[in-house]
């Protein structure tokens, strides 16, 4: 007899052999001994997890002839079970739906069904693939699928019952296989290593089955194939050559040399993998099996049953995790992912390797914005614009000062919980700067903003704290203009804020009216309903009262602003503003330029 592989010559016959379908197989022995036997079936799941194995083992059970009735477990002895095994009953037809999957073979199938069985008392199809019958073969089985004779038996697997239509689906018992775990994988093939009189480390073992990736079948497949590869005895170097993985410390090398901002080795390692014949594709894989491993490992500890790996590998990854930080890893890891998808359909991979360790050397240089905040001297409240009412003056008194330095910004709240420590604030009111991991072990200042105002901030610009004074009555024509002026350009209305600009504003009553040197054509065309009611809300809640708006020909333009902007009033805003030493900073550390200032001071 010509030899028979593993995954056939240990294929489970009882459900109590399957492992890792619990759930699956005590339903379905509860159902044979309730008498509630369905008649129709899909077994849906990952490839390899045992679809078609339930299936053969419940038409044993249904036809099992050891017994009058369908048994919970078939004797796997009489003639119908050893025939189901075989593949060769009259009464049990297995039918590959891939290439038989035209509308023409249902049909045949379907008047087949009318018959009774030859022996055994069900007659069954098992129909592998299902998802890929055409939709109109699905249309034709619907009738008999809903109301088959009382004989017929029907299971449909899949690895894809999204594919199947909910009109097939609703008339079957849906079970949904799962990916068999690492631990038990493991377990059952040093049991099988055992049977066939292999030596196996256990190392060997945790690699097959990680290669198995939750495959039963797949990982006895390499199990085959390194038996005959190694012989009597399995290492775990022997299988990582003959599955082509990388080195077991190479992964914790290069993340090392990520750890230590240093391209050069990053890419050393990547040259000398590709030289010995790995697949840049394959490696990138693991690196991304390795990353996410070691956030668990961040996560929920190095013991944590998340982690479906040996334990050398646990202790690799704890090393590779205490040298990062929560958010670097899963940076590296987004990273990562990205580059594997790419390698499946980009040329010259190798290159699109590198590019992707290079670019986790290089994220260790990137800094919060919070932290380049914070060493600017900005307090968290600049570029908040007051969207309700405007900012007031902080209250100086004790009480308020004391209430407002305790308070904690969520970033140094989330900072203190990794570092087990308890935020500090500094004595104008900001969380003091917490120690980030570097490359080297050392710390670098890792400053985070507060999302409270200091209790007393000096040389504040105009657009963060607003004075309380009472407003001259010359000034309130100003400060209409000025409201009107910015909520249209801040709607994006700047040809309507050019004409305005220059008019000759007037209050009578309940009514602004504006005189501009455009002309009524002009004035219909810029002036919309979308426009006309923002100012006309502007104008009504800086007067505190309903207004109406006229816009009408006539007017004499009107000189600009001394300081050139129409967003502010005052003509020293601007040299204040440019003159604020916060302001300074933030133009030194980003280059930034003064587009636009707004004193809310005179908005109250």
């Amino acid at each position: 007899m010509s030899y028979q592989v593993l995954a056939r010559k240990y294929r489970p016959q009882k459900f109590s052999e399957v492992i890792g379908q619990e759930h699956v197989t005590r339903t379905l022995k509860n159902a044979i001994e309730q008498q509630r036997i369905a008649h129709g079936y899909i077994f849906s799941g990952h490839r390899g997890i045992g679809k078609t194995t339930v299936a053969r083992i419940l038409a044993m059970a249904l036809n099992c002839r050891s017994s009058e009735q369908p048994v919970s477990e078939p004797c796997g002895v009489c003639e119908s079970c050893t025939e189901i095994r075989a593949g060769n009953s009259v009464d049990v037809i297995e039918i590959d739906a891939a290439t038989n999957r035209g509308i023409d073979e249902i049909r045949e199938l379907r008047e087949a069904a009318r018959y009774r069985p030859a022996r055994d008392r069900f007659k069954i199809y098992i129909l592998d693939e299902a998802h890929q019958i055409t939709d109109a073969a699905f249309n034709a089985l619907l009738k008999t699928l809903e109301e088959p004779p009382g004989h017929v038996v029907f299971m449909l697997a899949t690895t894809q019952p999204e594919d199947i239509p909910q009109t097939i689906r609703s008339r079957c018992q849906h079970f949904s296989f799962r990916a068999v775990r690492f631990e038990e994988i493991v377990g059952q093939l040093k049991d099988l290593a055992s049977r066939e009189n292999i030596q196996a480390d256990d190392g060997a073992l945790a690699l097959l089955a990680e290669a198995g990736d939750g495959s039963m079948r797949d990982a006895l497949s390499i199990l085959d194939q390194a038996i005959a590869s190694c012989g009597g005895r399995l290492t775990a170097e022997d299988v990582r050559q003959l599955i082509g993985a990388a080195p077991s410390g190479t992964l914790e090398e290069v993340m090392h040399a990520v750890a230590q901002e240093s391209s050069e080795n990053a890419l050393r390692l990547v040259d000398q993998l590709i030289t010995e014949g790995h697949s840049p594709t394959h490696f990138a894989r693991q690196l991304v099996r390795f990353l996410r491993n070691t956030v668990v490992a961040k996560v929920a500890g190095g013991e944590s049953s998340l982690l479906q790996i040996s334990s050398d590998e646990r202790q690799r990854v704890m090393r590779v995790a205490e040298q990062f930080s929560e958010e670097d890893l899963s940076r590296h890891l987004q990273i990562m992912l990205r580059t594997h998808g790419e390698l499946g359909y980009r040329q010259e991979q190798r290159f699109h390797l590198e590019l992707g360790l290079l670019k986790m050397v290089h994220a260790q240089r990137l800094l919060p914005i919070e932290q380049l905040l914070s060493e600017a001297g900005v307090p968290a409240s600049v570029g908040i614009r007051p969207v309700a009412k405007p900012s007031v003056v902080p209250d100086t008194r004790p009480s308020a000062t004391a209430n407002r330095s305790s308070v904690v910004s969520p970033f140094a709240a989330d900072s203190a919980r990794k570092s087990g420590s308890k935020p500090q604030l500094s004595a104008e009111g900001f969380p003091e700067a917490g120690p980030r991991p570097s490359a080297t072990g050392g710390s670098t200042a890792a400053v985070v903003m507060g999302a409270a105002a200091p209790a007393e901030v000096p040389h504040q610009a105009p657009a963060i704290v607003a004075e309380s004074k009472p407003q001259a009555q010359s000034d309130r024509s100003d400060n209409l203009r000025d409201a009107v002026l910015n909520a249209l350009s801040d709607a994006g209305h700047q040809v309507l804020v050019s004409m305005l600009e220059s008019g000759e504003w007037q209050t009578s009553g309940n009514t602004v009216e504006i005189k501009v040197t455009a002309s009524e054509a002009v004035i219909d065309m810029s002036l919309g309903a979308d426009a006309k009611r923002l100012v006309i809300a502007s104008a009504s809640g800086i007067l505190g009262r309903p207004m109406k708006l006229k816009v009408v020909p006539g007017g004499v333009a009107q000189a600009p602003p001394s300081n050139g902007s129409a967003s502010i009033s005052h003509a020293g805003g601007r040299k204040r503003a440019e003159q604020d030493p916060i302001v300074q900073r933030m133009k030194e550390k980003f280059g930034a330029e003064i587009r636009t200032i707004i004193d809310y001071r005179e908005k109250r």
